[in-house]
């Protein structure tokens, strides 16, 4: 699957690291036509192959601009 960022991405300052790796929360576009989503995992029960994630409603603002909605 091919992914293209569209929001989020690489942490701007080492403040802004919530994971301590470089790379911050994420939204992406696949060439499916999907939207896949990086972020900090929850608590939650899930089927076999999903989880949640949460994101900064920051990270998600920037997703819809970028996507035009």
């Amino acid at each position: 699957m091919e992914l293209t960022m569209i929001a989020g991405g690489p942490c701007v300052t080492a403040d802004d690291d919530k994971c301590g790796n470089g790379d911050c929360p994420t939204i992406y576009t696949t060439d499916r036509g999907t939207i896949a989503i990086q972020g900090y995992d929850i608590d939650r029960p899930t089927p076999a192959g999903e989880s949640v994630v949460e994101i900064p409603k920051a990270v998600l603002k920037e997703a819809i601009r970028a996507l035009g909605w």
